[in-house]
Parts: structure tokens; C-alpha cells; sequence
């Protein structure tokens, strides 16, 4: 695949470098802020051979191109921003500056009042562990085969081989309180090595020796939820300081006093904040679905679909990763993968059932994919724009859910679902059962309820 082609048909839409103001990407999506996004870019972007979707919300154009494809598209794309936004003669900048700016001040009132404080704020902490999540799958992928592999020979843990595997397989969460201070930082506005030190103080082993007010200090007290709290009040606190400390000074007493301040508060009171906190969402998840059982993995499997339509599911990130730290699994992420697995089995409903070729092919070729875990292609070319098999993939979703919550599944990983994440939870077996429940679930509910076939243009 020529990544080159897909990149300039995609600037050729929404360039010039002068109306993109921004260029990032996830584990699938190229994401975009545009000053301007034409009306009819996401049609002519789902023409682009490559593009599997493509989602636009309030303020940013998602691109779907799958794993491994972003990574490429998004360089070869920024060389292409970076050439365009070289400087012109004034005759050709003023013509580009004209045109980009027709409409912008009303484009930036409205997209000011479809973007809700929630989402912004979820986007905005999904946005500090998205980079984590390949050292997640890694590590995770690692733990969950070395599982495997004791329970099937219990004697290779005592090999150097195996342990050497197990210490690569906690690398992540040695860390972690690290990676996400220095991103949550950068996220913040602060300097993302203040947040990273700041990170590592709240973690330093040398807190267990250490006994404040009658209290004995804890190493990583709070986890994730900790780590977030200190680093936003530490950039916060840099960014009064740098106003308030003369700039021939700055260099140094801003990190001195931002450490110093900071870490103190973080020390005395946010940690014991966090802790809390992290306990109690903690205790909840684990509350909710050991006593709920099958009926909170429906809820939740059931539920996820709509919650990622609009946006929401941002929001247990952190809380995937909380779990993770603390108990080495995150039984939430098996229930709600469950989600994808229903749409597979809805989208091999409709591909049964449609005389239309074009959907057809389009269900032939986001299948395999969906099955790997990437259900953006099923969700937005084939169950969401029919409408009743959107539903019955939800239904799918949720007896699947309801399976995994039963049996108490855990994933030592994050960022993959669908059958890949098989290996990286504590029992194949009965994640693969859920799994299937799922398909068969989807299928099944999407057959009865039926959809309105399109008809051939």
C-alpha cells in the first residue's frame, strides 16, 4: 500500500497546512484539528482506498486506517503540512490566508458550542495514556503467555528464562507513575520532566522508610488517579511562578520551587487523596461486578457501543490502567471488548442477509479486521447507518458481557480486543466461550430484528 497516496489524497481534502492546526494519532485513527472542514470531506474520505471510516465530532476529523497503516500515513502526512506550510511569495500567502479565513470566526462559535467541558475533559485524559497503551499490549501480551505457560508446566517459573520474561512483563507498571506524570505534564501545559519527577517522588521506593505526622508513606499511594493530581497542580503552580519569578531567574528557582511546592502538597495531601479515591474506584469495579455478576457484564457489554458513539468511553482509561496497577488485571476491559465481538456477529447477519453487493463487500472486507478488534469499520459502514443491526450488535455485546463478568475474566493488557486480546487475559478458554456468545448473540439478535436493505445506485 502506497502510504504516500493515501496521505496526499488526504491533504488534497483537507489541507492547506494553513487549515490544519493540528495532527495526531491513536492506535488507529489519524486525528485532525482543522479551522475549516469542508462539507463534504468525510463522503469524498470514504472514498480514499485505505480510509476503513472516518469520524468527525465537534473539533477534530478522526480517519480510520487501522494499526500500523496510521503510523505511516500520519509521516508521510506531516511531511506534506510541513513542505506546504513553507514560505510562499505574499501574492500566494494572502490568497491562502483569504480563503482560510472565510467563515472562521463563525466555525470557531460553533464548534465552541457543540464541545461539551465532559468530553474535552475525558479527551483530554484519554490523551495521556494513548501513548502508553503500546507498552501495555507488550508487557501485557508477555504476562498473559508466561500464565499460560505455568499452568500448563509449573515447573519452568523456576527457570531464569521465564523470570527474566516476567520482569519485561512488569516493566510498564515499574514505570508507569513516570510515563504518565511526564504526559499528563505536557497535557497540562506544565514541563513534561517536572511531571515526570513529580511522578517519581509520589513512587520512590525510599517513602517506605519515612514516617510524616505519625503516618507511615506509602510508595505509589493513589496509583494513576494520584499521579494525575499532582502533575496538573504542578503545572498549574509553573505557571504562576513564570509570571511571578523575573525571567533572568526563571531558569532556575521556576523548577526548584515548582518541585519543591508541589511535591509537598502532593506529599501531604493529594496523595492521600488519590489513594482514596483509587480505592474507592477500585472497590466499586470490583464491587459492581463480583456481586452483579453476569447482570453487570450485560449492562456494561450492552452499553459500551453507545458509550464509544458518543464519545464516553474515554473515560475508563485511567481506570483500566488503576486496575491494572493494582491488581496486575483490569476485568473490565473483557466485558467491554464484548461490544466489538457483537458487531462482528451482527455484520455476518447483514452479510447473509443484504442482496446489496456494495455492502456486501463492505461487510466482506471490515470483517476480518473487526474480528482482530478494530470495530470502527463495522460500526460506522455497516450496523450504525442501518440502525436495527447497531442494536442487535449492542445485544451481543451484552450476553457476551455477561459471560465474561460471570467468570470473573481479567486482561493483564490494554489497547487490543477482539481474539488477539485472547492471549493477554487469565483464561483463554473462557474469554474465547465469551467471545463466541458474543458472535452468536449478535448474529442471532440482528437476524430477528431484521434491517431495511439499501438498494442498489
Amino acid at each position: 500500500m502506497n502510504y504516500e497516496t493515501i496521505a496526499r489524497q488526504i491533504f488534497q481534502i483537507t489541507g492547506p497546512a494553513a487549515n490544519i492546526k493540528t495532527i495526531t494519532h491513536c492506535m488507529t485513527r489519524l486525528r485532525l484539528g482543522l479551522e475549516t472542514t469542508p462539507p463534504d470531506a468525510e463522503q469524498r474520505l470514504k472514498s480514499i482506498e485505505g480510509v476503513l471510516g472516518v469520524n468527525q465530532n465537534e473539533d477534530e476529523l478522526q480517519i480510520i486506517l487501522g494499526p500500523g497503516r496510521v503510523d505511516n500515513v500520519t509521516d508521510e502526512f506531516s511531511k506534506l503540512v510541513h513542505k506546504d506550510s513553507a514560505p510562499t511569495s505574499p501574492a500566494a500567502a494572502a490568497k491562502s490566508k483569504a480563503k482560510i479565513g472565510d467563515g472562521k470566526e463563525l466555525h470557531a462559535q460553533i464548534r465552541a458550542q457543540n464541545a461539551t467541558p465532559v468530553k474535552l475533559f475525558f479527551k483530554r485524559i484519554a490523551s495521556i495514556f494513548v501513548p502508553l497503551i503500546p507498552a501495555f499490549i507488550a508487557c501485557g501480551l508477555i504476562s498473559g503467555l508466561l500464565n499460560v505457560v505455568s499452568k500448563a508446566d509449573p515447573s519452568v517459573s523456576a527457570t531464569a528464562w521465564f523470570q527474566l520474561l516476567a520482569v519485561a512483563g512488569n516493566v510498564i507498571f515499574w514505570g508507569m507513575n513516570l510515563f504518565i506524570g511526564f504526559n499528563a505534564a505536557k497535557e497540562f501545559g506544565g514541563t513534561p520532566i517536572l511531571g515526570g519527577i513529580l511522578g517519581g517522588l509520589i513512587t520512590h521506593p525510599g517513602l517506605a522508610g519515612i514516617t510524616l505526622n505519625n503516618t507511615q508513606l506509602v510508595p505509589g499511594r493513589g496509583g494513576v488517579i494520584s499521579v494525575l493530581l499532582i502533575a496538573a497542580l504542578g503545572s498549574l503552580v509553573e505557571k504562576r511562578l513564570r509570571r511571578l519569578i523575573p525571567e533572568m531567574f526563571s531558569l532556575f528557582l521556576t523548577p526548584l520551587f515548582t518541585f519543591l511546592l508541589a511535591g509537598a502538597i502532593a506529599i501531604l495531601f493529594l496523595q492521600p487523596l488519590g489513594g482514596f479515591l483509587s480505592d474507592l474506584i477500585g472497590q466499586t469495579v470490583t464491587t459492581a461486578i463480583n456481586a452483579g455478576g453476569a447482570i453487570t457484564g450485560f449492562v456494561l457489554g450492552g452499553l459500551w457501543l453507545p458509550l464509544v458513539m458518543l464519545g464516553l468511553h474515554q473515560a475508563f482509561t485511567p481506570i483500566h490502567v488503576d486496575l491494572l496497577a493494582r491488581y496486575g488485571v483490569t476485568i473490565l476491559l473483557p466485558i467491554l471488548a464484548m461490544a466489538g465481538a457483537g458487531q462482528v456477529g451482527a455484520s455476518f447477519a447483514v452479510y447473509l442477509k443484504t442482496k446489496n453487493k456494495h455492502l456486501k463487500q463492505t461487510v466482506a472486507s471490515a470483517l476480518p479486521v473487526g474480528i482482530m478488534g478494530i470495530g470502527e469499520p463495522l460500526i460506522y459502514g455497516v450496523t450504525f447507518p442501518l440502525g436495527r443491526p447497531f442494536i442487535g450488535a449492542c445485544i451481543g455485546g451484552a450476553f457476551g458481557g455477561a459471560v465474561q463478568a460471570a467468570f470473573g475474566i481479567g486482561s493483564a493488557t490494554l489497547g487490543i480486543s477482539g481474539l488477539p486480546l485472547a492471549a493477554g487475559t487469565d483464561h483463554i478458554s473462557l474469554y474465547l466461550l465469551g467471545l463466541i456468545t458474543a458472535y452468536a448473540a449478535g448474529f442471532a439478535a440482528t437476524w430477528l430484528l431484521g434491517f431495511d436493505d439499501p438498494s442498489e445506485d
